[in-house]
């Protein structure tokens, strides 16, 4: 290290050639906000020099393109992107995304602590920094049946790994309300380094309550006097467009250069599919400077403040002494990436063909009680006042709502003429039989069913449709495929991806995972449906952890009161 050291010192002074030299960018200042003409200067992975000129071994002509710091993603759950880690790696990385910081949560609900070993073995072969946390709420709550279950014991063996930053979104707000004796096992256990939050409309005493628990981030804002009581009591809130939650809009307001050490940006949960059709972090940044954010403030969130919330500080900026995280663009306002320096190296086809792979695990994890039949769907009664989960499109916050529905020989059925759909529940653990069986509307469908392995946060297959003999269908080939996502109609599969890895990932390339949700979307339009991403809409309606009403494989679930409705 000592003779790593000497020469850093001597390639920033010039006193030799530096090993790569990123020759005439205009360098976007992060503490002013103007452009400098320089050429920077790296050893290995670390820049060495800035605001000068500099002789190279290796030179890469910036050509006047602007150079920023790589882009960090603060909260993301890489299997919601619906492939492996090293696809994830080679899908976001030349969208300027040099450090990504996940959750294993999904993984970890199927297979415990086995998705913490291969987080971290992928984590070290990728050429992305990625980073873990641990996941802290697994399950995420006793009203649902997950995989696995992780106490304090499980996760302190990985505490030191250099791949962990701290503790996953601590999405269990009421059991840490509550001194829930678990809650305040983890919270003791991680105290003093990072624990990230999960608290959806928390606000006032309650808020003060679980910031005083040690927790200091959260990315479940999504109304802006939420995000600003939150910074204002010193969170760094993460703003978040995935796929589905999509806050940006709301509380990019908020974002001023005078704020910007308090927010950051996170995708949580994004699929490659948007990936494809706007970006990634870079679609953030331009969207917000679009919206009038000064993009001072803006590039500040995607790198130096993400750094400076979760104690990256060898990273965020480009001087010297960091990390060698560079992202060449065309355009600063329209966040146009040309090129990209990870670590040092410039990101092409031939960094990510070197790599090494880890192979896949969790490849039979789907375990259905029996072959699922329309009498598993049915639900009797009399249809008045039934619960109905209300679909909010882009949030998965839910209404409460009551409808009236037809009965058919003493059965409750869906009415799709008023866009009443049966939702079903099917447990996937082998660990039992549960079905929870309930109703929802937002939807969409006049026909057929979709269901999904995908079900945050214990991933029990889900379904919903128009009718018992499709959902049962549906299900059934859920459990051939090992997992994925299914579209059937009128007794037949009219559209399916696999998702062999727990149930969750693809072990497909991300172009091929991109144009068979293409596919799906298409195949949802055909039954009539409304919703722009059904399949990840249909997975957020089993996570009992976000207001107002949910559905386990044990019921429908009145979240405010954590009781069976």
């Amino acid at each position: 290290m000592r003779e790593k050291i000497a020469r850093r010192i001597r390639q920033g002074q010039g006193l030799e050639p530096a090993d790569l030299v990123i020759r005439d960018v205009r360098l976007f200042d992060l503490v002013t906000g103007v452009l400098i003409e320089t050429d920077i200067a790296i050893c290995d992975d670390t820049i060495v020099g800035t605001c000068a000129r500099y002789t190279g071994q290796r030179v890469i002509e910036g050509r006047g393109r602007i150079a920023v710091p790589g882009f960090i993603d603060t909260h993301l759950h890489v299997e919601s992107s619906l492939v492996t880690p090293f696809e994830f790696d080679r899908c976001v990385l030349p969208h300027g995304v040099t450090t990504a910081i996940c959750d294993p949560h999904e993984m970890a609900n199927v297979l415990g602590t086995a998705a913490f070993d291969y987080f971290l073995a992928c984590a070290t072969r990728t050429v992305m920094d990625l980073r873990v946390n641990l996941s802290s709420c697994v399950p995420a709550t006793p009203m649902e049946t997950s995989g696995a279950s992780l106490n304090a014991a499980d996760l302190l063996p990985y505490r030191d790994h250099p791949k962990v930053i701290g503790l996953a979104e601590f999405m269990n707000f009421p059991g840490v309300l509550g001194e829930d004796p678990v809650c305040l096992e983890k919270l003791s256990a991680f105290h003093g380094g990072h624990i990230d939050g999960h608290a959806p409309l928390l606000r006032d005493r309650a808020l003060n309550g679980y910031l005083a628990g040690g927790i200091t981030t959260d990315h479940e804002a999504t109304a802006a006097d939420e995000a600003l009581e939150k910074i204002r009591k010193g969170m760094t809130v993460l703003i978040r467009e995935g796929s589905v939650c999509k806050d940006l809009k709301t509380l990019v307001p908020l974002l001023t250069p005078e704020t910007s050490p308090f927010f950051a940006f996170c995708t949580d949960d994004r699929n490659p599919l948007e990936i494809a059709h706007e970006g990634h972090i870079d679609f953030m940044i331009r969207s917000a400077i679009a919206q009038g954010v000064a993009p001072l403030a803006a590039y500040r969130a995607a790198s130096l403040s993400a750094a400076q919330a979760f104690g990256l500080r060898d990273r965020g900026m480009i001087a010297p002494g960091r990390r060698a995280d560079i992202v060449l663009l065309d355009d600063l306002e329209r966040c146009a990436v040309s090129d990209v320096v990870s670590a040092g190296r410039l990101v092409d086809g031939a960094l990510f063909a070197a790599r090494e792979t880890v192979p896949p695990v969790g490849l039979s994890s789907i375990h259905l009680p029996r072959a699922m039949t329309r009498a598993d769907m049915a639900i009797p009664g009399d249809g008045i006042g039934q619960p109905v989960i209300g679909v909010i499109p882009g949030q998965i916050i839910t209404k409460f709502e009551r409808h009236d529905l037809p009965v058919v020989d003493d059965v409750v059925v869906a009415d799709p003429a008023r866009d009443l759909l049966k939702v079903c529940v099917v447990a996937r653990h082998g660990v039992n039989d549960h079905i929870g069986r309930g109703f929802v509307r937002g939807f969409g469908l006049k026909a057929g069913a979709l269901a999904s392995s995908v079900g945050h946060d214990s991933h029990n297959i889900c379904v919903v449709g128009t009718n018992d003999a499709d959902m049962a269908l549906a299900v059934n080939r859920l459990g051939a495929l090992g997992g994925g996502f299914v579209a059937a109609r009128d007794g037949d599969i009219v559209a399916e991806m696999p998702l062999p890895v727990a149930g969750l990932m693809s072990d497909a390339p991300f172009e091929t995972v991109r144009d068979q949700l293409s596919a799906l979307r298409d195949a949802a339009r055909t039954l009539g449906g409304t919703l722009e991403e059904p399949f990840l809409q249909l997975a957020f309606l089993p996570l009992p952890v976000i207001p107002y009403l949910k559905i386990t494989d044990r019921g429908m679930i009145d979240v405010t009161t954590m009781t069976l409705v």
